[in-house]
This record gives structure tokens, sequence and C-alpha cells, in this order.
């Protein structure tokens, strides 16, 4: 019995993990073709208002119903679970409305506050998705926490298809009846709520349900110790798993303000701000890559602290780690070598390659920050992941202005990676004793890592000098120059991972092909 529930918690992992793959490489890849239609300051439209759609989004898929599904999990029967379902309902109900109306009411002042009164309709847009939260938390907590994912999954992918389909069909017709960018904004955002109530009525079956058969009044849930759970350790989860949209929203409130300080008129600040934004799809897509492989490992992590299995636990650390690492570092070095080519190819050119190359910095910083916080999450140590969130964003807000009023919109960038590293050093200092590295293997590591980045590096460099050589930088010749470099630069890297032993066989087993590499070239 035991291990017919292990299989499935572990069947049910792979299937979120898909699907939260598939979700994030649609929200990563939409705003390219998106900014291609609308141009740079319709993309610094959209971008000023997405972080607080990212935020309530976040909650729902990955905050609020990771925690809800742990209330229902300690459960034993089905009355009890409802009860707890019922409690959290009403309360995130109450929280929504009050965000809903906040924005509403606050509209015209938080847009005046990121310095565009006209970003105004777009915020009352968004507000909209706040009322679907508690629908779909709730809905998923209870699926996750009855080991039932596919529910879930339904809902992540078919969310984000209509969404996508949705935020383009907008700016094409856009083009045909020649809205302003902040009319196309504002149906762009309309576009992400519908794509959120698609979401949310997958889970049509379960509400009937809910609402047929259970009476709020019924419960015997202490409504006030349910509240302190949700807003103490839940609201810690949502907090971490919308950082990089907090240090986005952040830069909504401060960039465009402090670039007129810089010195640009306010059509050319709004411009460089929608440059700047594209950096964000970017470190998008490097954290999906890098991240998802080492996710997939949290829930034998869990089995093996839960069943006190000591070297276990450190040998699937050590390997999230490395792995983790790894990846993010290849993937951002990777994009800061080709970063003029990639900005031509898929933007339309290269402004601002610099300010995009210090920003995928940032792919490295929080896979690795992602990766702590589960090791510490496996341990149940929430608090310690509020402390790296609330340093990041401390950072960010009192230095973020300073930054970009004395190096202009590169010092968002800068200001972007000094946050994360003091989140990650925070997390460092409190990482459990039991799974930290010595020195001497942590060098060591280091240096093999180095060795075959910097091999990776040189080869795309020389690849990309060649073709320079001999063909017109466009964007057509790109579109098979930069993919034919990305597959050097992945061959290089494995051969040297291979070639120094970068990974041990287990770390090369959880890699796509990795078993087959290990089988073929006898790696230890």
């Amino acid at each position: 019995m035991k291990n017919e529930q292990m299989k499935k918690t572990m069947n049910g992992a792979l299937i979120l993990t898909i699907s939260a793959l598939i979700a994030k490489f649609l929200s990563a890849v939409y705003r390219i073709p998106f900014q291609n239609i609308v141009g740079n300051t319709g993309f610094y439209v959209y971008q000023q208002i997405y972080p607080i759609y990212g935020i309530g989004m976040t909650f729902a898929l990955n905050g609020f119903p990771v925690f809800i599904s742990k209330l229902v999990a300690q459960e034993d029967d089905e009355e009890k679970r409802m009860q707890v379902v019922s409690t959290a309902f009403l309360i995130l109900l109450s929280l929504a409305v009050l965000l809903f109306f906040g924005l509403q009411v606050g509209a015209k002042q938080i847009a005046r506050s990121m310095g565009d009164s006209q970003l105004a309709p777009l915020i009352s847009s968004v507000s909209w998705m706040f009322l679907l939260m508690p629908f779909l938390a709730i809905a998923r907590g209870y699926y996750q926490g009855t080991f039932n994912m596919i529910p879930t999954a339904v809902s992540q992918v078919s969310e984000q298809f209509v969404r996508v389909a949705l935020i383009i069909g907008v700016a094409l017709l856009s083009l045909q009846m020649k809205w302003s960018v902040y009319q196309t904004g504002s149906f762009a955002m309309l576009g992400s709520v519908a794509g959120g109530a698609i979401g949310a009525l997958t889970f049509t079956s379960f509400w009937k349900y809910f609402f047929q058969k259970h009476d709020f009044t019924a419960g015997r849930i202490n409504y006030r110790a349910v509240a302190r759970l949700i807003f103490k350790d839940g609201l810690i989860i949502c907090l971490f798993s919308s950082l990089m949209v907090l240090l986005q929203l952040v830069d909504s409130f401060t960039v465009m303000n402090s670039l007129r300080d810089f010195g640009l008129q306010d059509s050319l600040a709004k411009y460089t701000k929608g440059i700047y934004d594209r950096g964000q799809p970017l470190v998008q897509l490097g954290m999906t890559i890098a991240i998802s492989f080492s996710s997939t490992l949290l829930p034998s992590l869990t089995t093996a602290l839960a069943s006190k299995k000591v070297q276990e636990y450190q040998r699937i650390a050590k390997t999230m780690l490395h792995v983790g690492v790894a990846l993010s570092v290849a993937a951002a070095a990777g994009m800061m070598i080709l970063m003029p080519q990639i900005n031509t190819l898929l933007f339309g050119d290269s402004k601002l390659s610099f300010t995009l190359e210090i920003y995928v910095l940032s792919v490295p910083l929080i896979s690795v920050i992602s990766i702590h916080n589960s090791i510490l999450q496996s341990e149940d140590n929430f608090w310690g992941t509020f402390v790296a969130v609330i340093a990041a964003l401390f950072i960010k807000v009192i230095l973020n202005s300073w930054f970009v009023r004395h190096y202009g919109i590169s010092g968002a960038s800068l200001c972007t990676l000094l946050s994360l590293g003091a989140a990650l050093l925070v997390l460092v200092l409190i990482l459990p004793q039991s799974v930290r590295q010595q020195p001497r293997s942590l060098a060591q590591f280091a240096m093999r890592l180095a060795g075959c980045t910097l091999l990776m590096i040189a080869g795309i460099w020389l690849l990309s000098f060649t073709c320079s050589m001999f063909f017109e930088t466009t964007r057509l010749s790109l579109l098979v120059i930069v993919p034919a470099d990305v597959l050097l630069g992945v061959f290089l890297f494995v051969a040297g991972a291979i070639k120094s032993q970068l990974f041990t066989k287990e770390e090369w087993a959880t890699l796509p092909g990795g078993s087959k590499i290990v089988a073929k070239l006898k790696v230890r």
C-alpha cells in the first residue's frame, strides 16, 4: 500500500512537472511574437502591468495550491477535507475581493506611481483576474492533496493555450483596428483574464460537487487558525514562487521615473524600458530549462528525508545542486555570448544587448535559489525562504532607482543581480549542514564547470565569427546560424562534462539521454 502511494505521488509529480514546463514555455515564448507585432513601446505597456498578473497567477498556480494540498493531504476522510477546502475558499475569496477592489479604486494612483497615468485601464483590466484566484487555487489544491494531478495539469495547459492565442490575436487585430498601444495592452490583459477563466472552467465538475454537497456553516474548522496558516506558511510559498515577478514589479514602479532623471524623454524612456523587458522571456526560458530537471527530484528528496535515509537525502540534494548549477550556468553563458544574434533574431535588432547580457545572469542565480528553497522546503523550513525574499526585495526597492539614475537601464539589470545575490547568500547561510559540500569538493566542481563553459564559449564564438565572415547578419541567416551555434554549444559542453567527469553516474541519469551516455562511455 505504501509503495502504491509512493508510485502515485511520483507519477503525479512527473505529470505536474511536464504540464508546468509546457505552461512556462508558452508563457515565455508568446512574448516574442507579441513584441514583434506591437513594437518596443507596446511591449513596455504590456510588461509594466504584467507583474501584477504574474503575481496573481503565481498565487493561483503555485503558491496557495501547494499549501492547500498539504492541508487536504493531512485529513483522513472526505468530510474533513471539504471542511478545510470550504474554510480556505472563503478566506481566499475575501482576499481576492479586497485585491480586486483595491486595484479598481487605486488604478489611477498606481499608474501615476509607475510614471505613466495612461496605464490605469490596464490595471483595471488585470484586476478581474484576482476574482478567479480562489476558484483556481482551491480546486488545484484539492486535487493535488488527493494525489490526482491530471485536473491541475489540464487546467495549466488549457489556460496558457487560450491566453497565448487571445493575446497574439489581440496584437494582430490591433494592426487592423489601428488601436493605440494602451488599448492593445488593455485588451491583451483581458485576454489573460479569459485564459484564467478557461482554466477555472476545467474544474466545473469539482465546483458543482462542492456547492451542492457542502454547507459553509456546517464545518467545525477554526477560521482564524486556517487563515493564520494560509497567511503565514502559504503566503511565504507564494512570495518565493513570484520572486522574479516581484522584482519586475519594482522595475515597473521605479525604472520609468528613474530614466527620466537619467535624462531620457518620456517616449524614449518607454521605448528603452520595452527593450529592457526583452530579457524577461529569455530569463524565463533559461530558468525553465535549468530548474525542470532538478525539480523532478524533489519528491525523491522529500521521501528520502521522511524515510530517514540520510545518505540518500544528501546524494539527491547534491545532484539537484550540481545539475541545476551546471545547466543554468551553461544556459546563461550561451545566451550571453549569442545575445546580439539572439536579440536580432527574436526581436529585430541588437539594441541594449549588453544590458540583456547582464540580465540573463539572473538565470543561474534564480535557479540555484530555487534549488536551495526546495531543499529547505523538504525540511519544512519556510522562514529561511521568507528572509531570502525580503532581503532580495529590500535591496531592489532601496537601490534600483539609484542604479538606474547613475547607470541608465543597465542599472536595473545590475540591481536585479545584486538582489538575487543577497537572497542566495541568505539561503546558503541557513542551508542544513547535512547537505553542505566540502570546500575542496565544491572547488573541484567549480573548476570543472568553468572548463566546460569556457570550451563551449570558445566554440560558439569561433563558429559565430566564421559565419560573420561569409554571411550578412540578417534575421533569415540568423535563423540558421543561431541554432547551429546552440547545437555546437550543447555538444561541446556535454563533451567537456564527460571528459572532465563533471557529473557522477547518478547525476547523468537525471538528464535526458544521460543513461545512454553512461552506458556507452562508461561514466563513473
